[in-house]
């Protein structure tokens, strides 16, 4: 009976110091946080969110979603989470002071969706400075450059040698002018949607490695878009063939069209595609958990965290080029 009081005391230690050091000290340190706001108190980060977003989350918890996609970008010592264009800085515990439950997720089987947010197409984008990857039909539009270059290539009344002029010119600058047609200036090729996705993830349009996941798909809506988020959820193989995510069907309901198509109807071909005169549309909780994955954007910088998109694109230090004919100095 005497070795029974140190048996409980030491079994009352161990739990006591477990709940101070996992409970009380985390919540000390980081339990009252508020969003960050600049100096005019307008640029406030992270916001509350709305209705539709609230259940989205829900919804999202509830078909296990968080069981194969994580939420949480790793710092650039614990993984290659920002190498792979997942984030420009780790995730904070700021990112998710509004969030209850907070769904960080402890494996990722499928895609990371702390920026899902951040990568949908301009005009559907959450509300955030920094935004993702362009859609593809964007990034396959012609630049300026190559607008200017084809302006160039079709002759113009204005630059055309008139009768009265043609006398003047010398017949070596006759010789060397190109010969020019007529018609118009024919269009740049157009690129592959795949193709114009890569070269959207990265600057100057080549195409990178490490591009976030996936490529756009021919036939789909613009990626990371509502529409395409709908087209993923009810047949992932459509959009990734080695994708082993569920179909969530049951999100959405096959009605017959009567006055005319709506515009949230699925964008669907092949074998997913409905009969003649059918149209499948998401339901409520369908739309909440597309604007749930779309509110997902930690994009924004935070003042205690080093974000990794300064010093990705700060310039090399300058170095005299064996082309300019400078010597270093001595």
């Amino acid at each position: 009976m005497k070795g029974l009081a140190p048996l409980f005391l030491g079994i009352f230690g161990t739990f006591a110091f477990s709940w101070v050091g996992l409970t009380v000290i985390p919540n000390w340190q980081i339990g009252q946080l508020n969003p960050q706001s600049d100096e005019e108190g307008t640029d406030i980060y992270p916001m509350p969110q709305s209705g539709m977003v609230t259940r989205g989350a829900r919804v999202y918890a509830a078909n296990g979603c968080n069981y194969c996609h994580s939420q949480q970008v790793r710092a650039e010592y614990a993984g290659a989470d920002i190498e792979r264009k997942w984030g420009d800085r780790r995730s904070a515990p700021r990112d998710y002071i509004f969030e209850r439950p907070v769904l960080l997720a402890k494996m990722r089987m499928g895609q990371e969706l702390a920026n899902i947010g951040a990568r949908a197409p301009k005009e559907e984008e959450s509300p955030s400075p920094t935004g993702g990857a362009s859609p593809a039909p964007q990034a396959a539009a012609a630049s300026p450059g190559t607008v200017a270059s084809a302006k160039a290539a079709s002759p113009s009344p204005a630059t055309s040698p008139s009768p009265a002029t043609a006398p003047a010119m010398s017949p070596g600058a006759i010789a060397s002018k190109p010969p020019t047609s007529p018609g118009p200036a024919s269009p740049p090729p157009s690129k592959s949607p795949a193709a114009a996705a890569a070269a959207a993830g990265t600057p100057g349009g080549s195409p990178s490695p490490s591009a976030p996941w996936p490529e756009q798909t021919a036939g789909l809506p613009p990626m990371y878009s509502a529409a395409w988020h709908h087209v993923h959820l009810y047949s992932p193989r459509s959009v990734n063939l080695d994708s082993n995510m569920p179909s969530y069907r049951f999100l959405y309901r096959a009605r017959r069209i009567s006055a005319g198509r709506a515009s949230d109807a699925l964008q669907l071909t092949g074998s997913d595609a409905p009969p003649e005169g059918w149209e499948i549309v998401p339901t409520f909780d369908a739309r909440c958990l597309v604007a749930y994955m779309m509110a997902l954007n930690q994009s924004h910088p935070l003042k205690d965290v080093r974000s990794a998109g300064p010093a990705a694109a700060a310039s090399p230090p300058t170095s005299p080029s064996p082309a300019s004919g400078r010597q270093p100095a001595k």
